[in-house]
């Protein structure tokens, strides 16, 4: 089996790992290089990793210019998980099955921010499904599926790595059946579709006039990256991690309760506490260590 492999963040190392130790993959593709480190574009996670497998890597800024050269390569399988850019019909239609590793319990959450979304609407459960790629946004039939709770303790980060394990494993126990036809798919049900656009900039902002439990799932669905911010006197910080912190007071939301060893700002309903947080230029720090010396939260001040 000749496998071409589409991916671009994290979530498709295990994936992409897990296929080459067992088949042929031809090519690698990922989006082009964005990120810059001191002004050096540096690879995205599965270019990188595709370097360090000694696999043929591209990563074109349009797919559909590749057209000819996928041709060429016969392969037999397309496999992606997350890679980021829409696939033209013409270039699903050169192979025999086109797989994707999608991190959602389809037809909830199809689109480009299902991890993140889940948390932010405070799901409970989340998971992945192996599914046909086709011309709509992941309305493709569903080939298998595996659910994951979602803990209180998780965020973004820990969710893409667990269902980034989960999604490999169920791949590789799919994949199989669904190239020789014995696993045929499902149609999925459009009347339970839900779509889960990208995370936008103005949704970083923490809004302190929401709910304690609303900013608990926005900052846990935003870290570690992009991470949540909080505006203090013009200085956006990063939040990565709050709790929340009981509070029936008549205060006005967004203001500050403590400064002590702790930050805490009152919310619609409650307040949370801010504990682990990144000044810009300066190292992640907890809430305590941030409290110590710190001269930007004042006691009665209102953010």
């Amino acid at each position: 089996m000749k496998i071409i492999f589409m991916g671009t963040p994290e979530f498709g190392i295990n994936s992409l790992n897990k296929l080459n130790e067992k088949y042929d993959i031809v090519l690698v593709i990922s989006q082009p290089n964005r990120e810059k480190k001191k002004g050096v574009l540096i690879d995205t996670p599965i270019a990188k990793r595709a370097k360090e497998l000694n696999l043929n890597l591209i990563q074109p800024e349009n797919i559909k210019d590749e057209y000819e050269y996928l041709k060429s390569l016969d392969a037999d399988v397309l496999v992606t998980a997350a890679y980021g850019q829409y696939i033209p019909t013409k270039i699903l239609n050169l192979f025999k099955k086109t797989i994707n590793v999608h991190g959602s319990l389809l037809p909830k959450h199809r689109g480009g921010a299902p991890i993140q979304r889940a948390i932010l609407e405070g799901d409970k459960t989340t998971g992945v499904t192996i599914m046909e790629m086709a011309k709509g946004l992941d309305t493709g039939k569903m080939y298998s599926k595996c659910e994951c709770e979602i803990l209180d303790s998780d965020n973004s980060t820990t969710l893409f790595e667990k269902l980034s394990i989960m999604g490999a494993d169920l791949l590789m126990g799919s994949i199989e059946d669904i190239y020789d036809g014995r696993n045929e798919g499902v149609a999925q049900d459009e009347s339970l579709a839900t779509y889960s656009k990208n995370i936008s900039k103005e949704e970083e902002l923490i809004d302190l006039n929401k709910t304690s439990v609303e900013i608990f799932n926005q900052v846990r669905a935003l870290a570690m990256t992009p991470g949540a911010y909080i505006n203090v006197k013009g200085v956006n910080i990063k939040v990565f991690k709050v709790s929340i912190v009981d509070d029936d007071s008549n205060n006005q939301p967004g203001t500050v309760l403590n400064t002590k060893k702790k930050i805490v700002i009152k919310t619609k309903d409650k307040a949370i506490s801010l504990d682990l947080l990144l000044y810009p230029g300066k190292k992640i720090l907890t809430g305590m260590e941030f409290s110590n010396g710190q001269k930007i939260f004042n006691l009665g001040d209102i953010i």
